[in-house]
């Protein structure tokens, strides 16, 4: 009796800790699907009224009306009236699956040890099991970039979707950058005697930055090598960014700073500059437009750096470089947790400058696809393009409106539940009971 009961506790625990899990990876689009009935948000400035949506094999097929798009043979035809249908979000500069519990270490895999890693690649370590990533979908965020951490040269991001198996699985886009964190004029650092935060100049700047031109200079050389032996891993890891295939993305504030780097890596010859952070950037407009540099810029639900700025100045900052034309996202910057709110960023970005709602989700659609060079397949809702989309009950950049109910990744339907549903679900058991 007793080797029964036991048994039967065994497989009662099994149960339970697999209702616990994350939900399996959606299955591979098996027939056509059509939504129909809803607002769709194209994500490059355009709106469809009561529209149509169709998607086979992962691809999307037809968008426009209603009435002009025709359903294909055995296809299922999803009523989704009244709701609103967008391209999935994008995250850009975040620790996603990198990163699970942070007073926890054994979790922490986002940072190598050393200065210079630009072989340090985000891709082996993500890891598609993190209890994050589900509760991001459940807002909209579909596509994640993964960023290593610390050192003067971090390492390659790679750009993944939120659901697979595994990083082979997920990933859309595989080392599409390389991170280097450029030293800042001003250091601050604080005091815990006193308790004060004291800024200064910079004193190891130039340290630095004469490294970077040592290290720029030689892999600029090393790239030039027909078949190099042997092979050096770092300089090896630095080729795409002299060949335009990879982006250099410079983690940068000050306006001095953008400026100063920038004009570093053209002269270093890297062909595709971005810049991550850009809390000034609102100084050097006509510098970034010139040259063409993307902003990623750092969360806008912050008050501003200084003391005698506009307290609403990071809010308004990203329509501010919209408005001079400067490609602009808005990310929640090295953050995993936080950046399910990503809608809610274009949102303010909308609500606090004259930056029309659908061009503000373009900061967290199109132009974040554009910056990782991925524009081609993800980032708007056109035909051709991959059927990576969301249906939401209202506005996605609105905390009220964001209410997805459901999501397709690569055509595929995705099962949005979650750790923070399940902890919902259960304790309105206990609480929600009179």
């Amino acid at each position: 009796m007793k080797k029964y009961t036991l048994i039967a506790c065994l497989l009662f625990g099994l149960s339970a800790g697999s209702q616990a899990q994350n939900p399996a990876p959606a299955k591979p689009q098996a027939k056509p699907i059509v939504l129909t009935g809803a607002t769709i948000h194209v994500g490059n400035g355009k709106v469809i009224p009561n529209g149509a949506i169709a998607f086979d094999k992962g691809i999307i097929t037809q968008v426009g009306p209603a009435g002009s798009v025709s359903a294909p043979a055995g296809a299922e035809t999803i009523d989704v009236k009244g709701k609103h249908v967008y391209p999935g979000l994008i995250s850009l500069n975040t620790t996603v699956g990198l990163q699970e519990i942070a007073s926890v270490r054994a979790t922490l895999d986002y940072q190598e040890v050393g200065e210079i890693n630009p072989h340090v690649r985000a891709i082996v370590a993500y890891n598609t099991d993190s209890e994050v990533i589900p509760t991001l979908r459940g807002n909209g965020i579909l596509l994640s970039q993964s960023v290593p951490q610390g050192g003067a040269i971090s390492g390659s991001s790679s750009v993944f979707y939120s659901d697979g198996w595994n990083w082979e699985d997920a990933v859309l886009k595989k080392d599409d950058g390389i991170w280097l964190s450029w030293p800042p004029f001003l250091a601050g650092k604080f005091d815990n005697e006193t308790f004060t935060y004291a800024i200064k100049r910079n004193e190891k700047r130039q340290e630095t930055i004469d490294l970077f031109k040592k290290t720029f200079a030689e892999a600029k050389a090393y790239s030039e090598i027909a078949n190099p032996s042997p092979v050096n891993l770092r300089l090896a890891a630095m080729k795409p960014l002299f060949e335009g295939t990879a982006n250099l993305y410079i983690r940068a504030d000050y306006a001095k700073d953008i400026i100063e780097s920038v004009r570093f890596a053209k002269e270093a010859g890297v062909k595709k500059i971005v810049i991550a952070g850009g809390n000034e950037a609102h100084k050097v407009t006509s510098f970034l437009k010139e040259h063409q540099i993307p902003v990623i810029i750092n969360t806008t639900h912050r008050l501003p750096d200084g003391a005698d700025e506009n307290v609403y100045l990071p809010y308004e900052l990203p329509g501010i470089l919209h408005k001079a034309g400067v490609i602009v996202a808005i990310t929640y910057a090295d953050e995993w947790w936080r950046t399910r709110n990503l809608g809610f960023l274009a949102g303010t970005a909308s609500g606090f400058s004259d930056v029309a709602p659908e061009d503000a989700l373009q900061f967290v659609t199109r132009n974040a696809a554009d910056i990782i060079g991925a524009g081609q397949q993800v980032g708007t809702l056109e035909k051709g393009k991959q059927a990576s989309l969301l249906v939401s009950d209202g506005d996605i950049l609105d905390m009220r409106g964001n209410v997805v109910q459901m999501a397709f990744i690569r055509g595929g339907k995705v099962n949005l539940d979650d750790k923070q549903k399940r902890l919902y679900e259960k304790y309105k058991e206990k609480y929600g009971k009179k």
